[in-house]
């Protein structure tokens, strides 16, 4: 057996470390309990937590440890930094590539009193991580487990591909065995990592409100259990449910549905809270100056909306009511050739409805995808009912397949649930009633146009430009490319844009602002590089081809004059600003270099939103603009001090437990009214196989922790909102635009709301004016 392989026969020792955060120290020593074999016939210790002295090979970050006979207590702080945790690396990397067919396991108990999510990060010798995470709920121990090898899967074609590939296009799988244990849910990373050298293990907590608690024992490599090959069969009941196990408020028939139908509506009485004006302001409050419109003001050092009466306002509210993001693909597929959807130029595809393809094209269907297919027990005909709910979608983010048919659960049971009526007209009115019951004060981003003209719940509106403008590059384009914001052509998409949006909005005083765009990938924090993508891909570029690179090379050659001054500066031997405008070497060379990357990243920041901010003025000069929404991974500060000049309020998606006062201490110098436009929570007790991003131990648990996140916003000087993402779960197979599949509904898919989140959602709204304004 090799050295490394050998680091499996040996058991890390843990000394009780003092209450200092100082790392404890650790070495390595033979364990007579593994066996002197690659063979994983059975479990085998990996770590062993024990009080002997050995190697330093555990760093505490943030956080607090002490030893029991049973492992290690650990106490993740929340107050000082926001992220903490626990990682281990060993002094040699543990080289598993033996093993064909096994998981990582660990027993944890949270002692209380908040549930724990734990992020799970194995790294191997070429840098590749793998982000995994799981709540570990307050109570008695358990295990957990994260797939490392395995099960295989043979495709239609014979080739062989790992069950961690996800095939499926699901964000996560069912599990592939029946267990008492429970499985860390796929997050994000290289799933098949390289087990010839795996060099760290980290469980972590990311922006916790408050300090967590955990033991952990018992670290040990498991052998997979024999795998259940029809794990992806016959999963889904004809009402969308998961249709292998019972959960509270799961649907068994018609009459069920009609039964929640008419319970729900004898709740639902159709009135605004008390201390509300007609916009949903605080009626309570004082009286400010009213333009007829929304708009934002300072109050006691304290941003504010303002609504069209006066009030001061505060925006809370659900995305996506709306059912374009309900569909799901369903595995089937049409000839290309007959396939006519059309467009119009600025809507996305995934923003259009279901896009049922052309009558024509109907009898060219066909099986694309067997593992899609087969996921259902039931699907509709084209010419019942319940097939006007297919849909076709011409291309996807991601998943195995592609383009194809689409079908909504959730919009089926619409129908089942309001047939007697117009089921979208009864869902449109319900959903209004929803809101004002609720205590929500706007409907959030991404509601469907229908609602624009409702007059009773205020609204956000939303644009995307798109077009043939020419794009540019990051580096890492998460949804797509960039646009070359010097390109006229982008002006005249944004005008296009715009234009369209005020149409649909038609100058209502109940829309608030508008978002365009969302979660451009303008830059990562892990590096500079990262961080200054666009600036290094884009000078490899030639000028005369990308306008971005022109204005570059505009903007260094007023700057310094010569070529020679810019050589001196940044240590290059560049010939002349014409072999600068032709495309360089732009690697990173010094802290000069560096600052000018800084300056032409804000250049092209502001040229964006000076380009959109001018196309709203002309053509909705009432309303607000609101921002791209920058993702908590992609605000570099260039970008975001670019925005601040031409918003009206900034927006941030924000998928953490709360709002971390560390991590925003940057809001003091930008002094903006602030948004968030997207957070969540999902649990995994209703059937759903991913929690979602923020993940919670029960349904009520996730509401306590939506209570939790929305006060840390309504403390906050420079929020003046937060929408919850999204209205109803995302389908149990996955949206068919990316394969999500969470449990972040506050109504699932038979439209049924979720008791634990209406309460929460009443509790914080009827409390927040006065909590936000005292």
């Amino acid at each position: 057996m090799n050295k490394t392989a050998i680091a499996l026969a040996l058991s890390l020792s843990l000394l009780g470390c003092q209450k200092s955060e100082e790392a404890p120290t650790f070495t390595a020593s033979k364990s007579d309990s593994i066996e002197a074999s690659a063979s994983l016939s059975k479990e085998q210790p990996l770590i062993q937590l024990t009080k002997e002295v050995i190697d330093s090979q555990v760093e505490l970050v943030n956080a607090k440890a002490s030893f029991t006979s049973r492992g290690m207590k650990v106490t993740l702080l929340a107050k000082d930094n926001p992220n903490s945790g626990v990682n281990i690396k060993p002094s040699e990397p543990w080289d598993l590539s033996e093993f064909d067919d096994f998981n990582l396991a660990m027993d944890i108990e949270n002692p209380g009193p908040h549930s724990v999510q734990l992020f799970l990060n194995i790294t191997d010798i070429d840098g590749a991580t793998y982000t995994r995470s799981v709540a570990v709920p307050v109570g008695e121990k358990a295990t957990y487990y994260a797939k490392m090898r395995g099960h295989d899967l043979a495709t239609p074609d014979g080739d062989v591909n790992q069950e961690l590939n996800f095939l499926s296009g699901l964000r996560s799988n069912p599990e592939t065995w029946e267990s008492g244990d429970v499985q860390f849910i796929s997050m994000w990373g290289k799933k098949n990592l390289n087990l010839k050298g795996i060099t760290e293990i980290s469980l972590s907590v990311q922006s916790a409100l408050f300090d967590k608690h955990i033991e952990l024992s018992n670290i040990r490599l498991r052998p997979n259990p024999e795998m259940n090959t029809d794990f992806l069969t016959k999963i889904v009941d004809k009402y969308g449910q998961n249709a292998t196990v019972e959960f509270p408020g799961k649907i068994h028939s018609q009459e069920e549905l009609i039964q929640a139908r008419e319970t729900e509506a004898k709740q639902l009485d159709n009135k605004l809270m008390p201390d509300r004006s007609r916009f949903g302001g605080y009626k309570e409050g004082p009286k400010l100056a009213a333009t007829g419109y929304f708009r934002t003001e300072k109050i006691d050092g304290k941003w504010a909306m303002v609504d069209p009466e006066g009030y001061l306002y505060f925006a809370t509210g659900l995305d996506i009511i709306r059912l374009s993001n309900t569909s799901t693909m369903t595995g089937y597929g049409f000839d290309d050739g007959l396939v006519d959807l059309g467009g119009d130029g600025v809507t996305p595809e995934d923003s259009k409805g279901l896009n049922r393809v052309n009558d024509e094209a109907i009898p060219s269907r066909h099986i694309v995808s067997d593992v899609r297919a087969n996921m259902f027990n039931w699907l509709p005909s084209y010419d019942e009912p319940l097939g006007k709910w297919f849909g076709y979608r011409g291309s996807a983010h991601s998943g195995p397949v592609k383009k194809g048919e689409t079908f909504s659960f959730y919009a089926s049971n619409l129908e089942r649930k309001y047939g007697e009526q117009d089921p979208l007209e009864a869902w449109e009115q319900v959903t209004l009633k929803r809101m004002k019951n609720w205590g929500f004060s706007s409907l959030g981003n991404w509601t469907d146009p229908r609602f624009y003209q409702n007059n009773e719940v205020p609204y956000f509106a939303n644009g995307w430009i798109i077009g043939d403008f020419k794009t540019v590059s990051s580096g890492n384009d998460f949804w797509s490319p960039l646009p070359d914001v010097f390109d006229p052509e982008f002006a005249r998409r944004a005008d296009v844009t715009a234009s369209n949006v005020a149409e649909q909005v038609k100058n209502s005083p109940w829309c608030v602002g508008v978002f365009i765009d969302n979660e451009k990938s303008f830059g990562r924090s892990e590096s500079n590089e990262a961080r200054y993508g666009i600036v290094i891909n884009t000078l490899t570029r030639d000028g005369k081809d990308v306008p971005t690179k022109a204005a570059f090379t505009g903007l260094m050659k007023k700057k310094y004059g010569s070529i020679s001054a810019l050589n001196a500066a940044w240590g290059t031997k560049i010939a002349s600003w014409g072999a600068f405008n032709a495309g360089i070497d732009s690697s990173i060379r010094n802290e000069v270099q560096l600052a000018d990357y800084s300056e032409m990243l804000f250049h092209y920041g502001e040229k964006y939103f000076s380009v959109v901010n001018a196309a709203l003025d002309k053509h909705m000069p009432n309303h607000m603009y609101l921002g791209a929404r920058f993702p908590s991974w992609g605000k570099p500060m260039e970008i975001v001090e670019a925005a601040a000049k031409h918003v009206d309020v900034m927006s941030y998606n924000v998928y953490k437990e709360g709002i971390h006062p560390k991590s925003w201490e940057f809001l003091q110098d930008i002094d903006m009214p602030s948004i968030i436009g997207e957070f969540h929570m999902g649990a995994r007790d209703n059937g759903l196989f991913h929690p979602g991003l923020i993940q919670a131990a029960t349904q009520e648990d996730r509401a306590q922790m939506y209570i939790d996140y929305m006060h840390s916003v309504i403390d906050n000087p420079y929020f003046v909102g937060a929408h919850w993402f999204q209205y109803m779960d995302s389908p149990i197979t996955g949206r068919a635009y990316d394969g999500e599949n969470y449990n972040v509904g506050f109504v699932n898919v038979a439209d049924t709301p979720y008791a634990p989140m209406i309460k929460a959602a009443k509790e914080v709204n009827s409390k927040m004016y006065p909590r936000r304004f005292k």
